[in-house]
């Protein structure tokens, strides 16, 4: 594997910073220490923080996008998909007690911000969103309520991550994901009529 570039080791360390730190407490210069990077440096490569910006929600885009693909080859079934979704927040539990959802969390805080990109972090929930709408859609469902289930578990999963974080419970997400895989291995299409 080659060595990463010094632009992506900036855009990966500002990602995690944001996460942690919240984009609006992350300065450069944080992630020029972080990095070990010169300002002179880190100049070279991006010249304002809103540039970074960009670039960590485009690598949160291309990561969100190859892990959907890759839930997609290695599981056939859309039910078995849409579940791979929910234990997603058993696999970040740690860091979800800690920060919150990477989604959630940066979204909430450009909207507070009133920040452009604001649109631009929200494609991330549009991705998700479509992307569980299909799944719903393939266990059967009619395009409206393929739609309306996929926002009940984005919706859903948001609650469970701020609350988790809220309350700091190690068993809660634990419980709330077990109450939405037998919700999902419960729900199905109605039937429709000749």
């Amino acid at each position: 594997m080659p060595p990463i570039s010094t632009r992506d080791r900036i855009v990966e360390t500002a990602d995690r910073l944001f996460y942690e730190a919240g984009y609006e407490h992350t300065s450069f210069g944080s992630i020029a220490e972080a990095v070990g990077l010169s300002r002179g440096n880190f100049y070279h490569h991006f010249k304002a923080k809103d540039d970074i910006l960009t670039a960590v929600v485009e690598r949160r885009t291309e990561q969100t996008r190859a892990m959907l693909a890759a839930w997609a080859a290695a599981t056939p079934a859309p039910r078995a998909r849409l579940a791979q979704f929910a234990q997603m927040m058993q696999r970040n539990s740690a860091a979800i007690r800690q920060h919150g959802c990477p989604v959630g969390t940066l979204c909430t805080e450009l909207a507070k911000l009133e920040h452009p990109a604001q649109a631009h972090a929200n494609g991330l929930f549009r991705l998700f969103r479509d992307w569980l709408a299909e799944q719903f859609a393939a266990l059967g469902f009619a395009p409206p309520d393929a739609e309306r289930h996929a926002m009940h578990l984005l919706a859903r999963s948001q609650g469970i991550a701020t609350l988790a974080q809220a309350f700091d419970d190690h068993t809660f997400i634990d419980t709330e994901v077990a109450a939405l895989q037998q919700w999902l291995r419960g729900l199905r299409p109605p039937r429709t009529t000749p």
